[in-house]
């Protein structure tokens, strides 16, 4: 189809196409961006925790006072739990992944190196801990019972030169530390004392990634902790789907062996995740929205100027048609009319989809746009344009050339 009738239509409407033209170019330049937004967002909520989330449950304890006897009170807590019906395994634990806090080191491969090579999440946990969460090991083993260290000797001790322990890193950690080579057998040092990795995990992910932009980053050490320090109880039941009459049941156990003891929290791992996600599940949606919405306007504003157009051109219209244009002919001709007018807004979207892109990337620290969104965008609203056009197109072409001859 000859494109120059049509341009020279558009030229005398320059007002109108421009309108449609700018109303496009930002559709296609917010929208780029937030679907950019809403990739990242998902990838983030998407991430893996190494652990067996739907059959956890979290309870954290907290004594009146001091407790003089906090290990001992911690060993009847975790039998009592381990004799509640439902419970596959029982652990504690100083922290756990996507949560508010975090326990970090500095992670070095000689004690003389002053810059730490990575920074990660420090799990200490007892001999259930890999059972219980259900931590897979790409390579090695488990922790023996004699490499346990309770937390309340270890602060007991004044010169942490004379320390070691073995360790187990995530496989993001070993990657990060021995690129290319097996991890097992090599000594890294947190501070002073030097930790022999004794297995890899397949993953672990952080708390939170502590302003570092990582998550996966994280090793454990052998180290008892007591309900008094702060440390969690998690409990892995045999029935996802008796998560809450374990919970109670396991909340009423705890209360058995020691009644004057506060439960600071109760919940179901799930609950934890969905909580440090929520910010990001929140965007999510508001940014879909937002990407709907300016989808809806952009149509209802093609649509507008399309019948305005039908209705301004109906005598034009008639003429062809009594000239001997089809029916397809007039109404190809309002979508390559859409077509080009979409064309020319998703050029100028696109230049500003990266201009937005760079002064985001400024102010919040956010990635470069790829280019693959950029046609994502395009295809969206050049399908958009000519469904938009089809209703007022074909009503244009229905025009009965008699009739559109005698308008005025």
């Amino acid at each position: 189809m000859d494109i120059r009738p049509i341009l020279s239509t558009l030229l005398r409407h320059k007002t109108a196409a421009g309108l449609i033209v700018l109303e496009i170019a930002l559709s296609c330049a917010i929208i780029c961006n937030a679907l950019f937004l809403i990739s990242q967002r998902i990838e983030s909520v998407s991430r893996p925790s190494g652990i067996a989330e739907d059959e956890l449950l979290v309870i954290r304890l907290s004594g009146i006072g001091p407790d003089e006897n906090a290990d001992a009170r911690t060993r009847e807590d975790k039998a009592a739990l381990r004799a509640v019906p439902g419970v596959a395994g029982v652990t504690m634990v100083n922290q756990m992944p996507f949560s508010s806090s975090a326990s970090n080191s500095g992670i070095t491969l000689t004690p003389e190196q002053d810059r730490a090579a990575l920074v990660a999440a420090t799990y200490q946990g007892d001999e259930a801990m890999l059972r219980t969460l259900g931590i897979r090991l790409r390579s090695g083993r488990d922790f023996r019972p004699d490499e346990f260290m309770d937390a309340t000797a270890l602060e007991q001790v004044t010169d942490y030169s004379t320390l070691s322990s073995p360790t187990i890193v995530s496989a993001a950690t070993a990657e990060r530390l021995f690129p290319g080579e097996n991890a097992l057998g090599r000594t890294i040092y947190l501070g002073p004392v030097p930790l022999t990795i004794i297995g890899v995990a397949e993953a672990l992910a952080r708390p939170n990634d502590a302003g570092t932009g990582d998550m996966t980053h994280s090793l454990i050490l052998p180290i008892r902790d007591n309900y008094a320090s702060g440390a969690s109880y998690m409990v892995r039941v045999t029935d996802p789907a008796r998560r809450d009459e374990v919970l109670a049941a396991a909340v009423a156990a705890l209360e058995s062996v020691d009644a004057s003891r506060l439960v600071l929290d109760q919940k179901t791992y799930t609950e934890v995740r969905d909580r440090f996600f929520r910010s990001d599940l929140d965007m999510i949606v508001l940014l879909g929205v937002v990407c709907i919405a300016l989808l809806v306007v952009t149509a209802l504003g093609i649509v507008g100027l399309a019948s305005f157009w039908v209705q301004q051109r109906s005598k034009q219209i008639g003429i062809r048609r009594a000239l001997g244009a089809t029916r397809g002919q007039i109404l190809r001709y309002f979508q390559t009319e859409n077509f080009v007018l979409a064309t020319l807004g998703i050029v100028i979207g696109m230049l500003l989809a990266f201009g937005i892109n760079q002064m985001l990337m400024g102010r919040y620290e956010l990635p470069r746009l790829p280019l693959a969104y950029l046609p994502v965008g395009a295809v969206a609203l050049w399908l958009l344009g000519q469904l938009a056009v089809l209703g007022p197109a074909r009503r244009a072409a229905s025009v009965p050339p008699a009739v559109a001859t005698r308008s005025v």
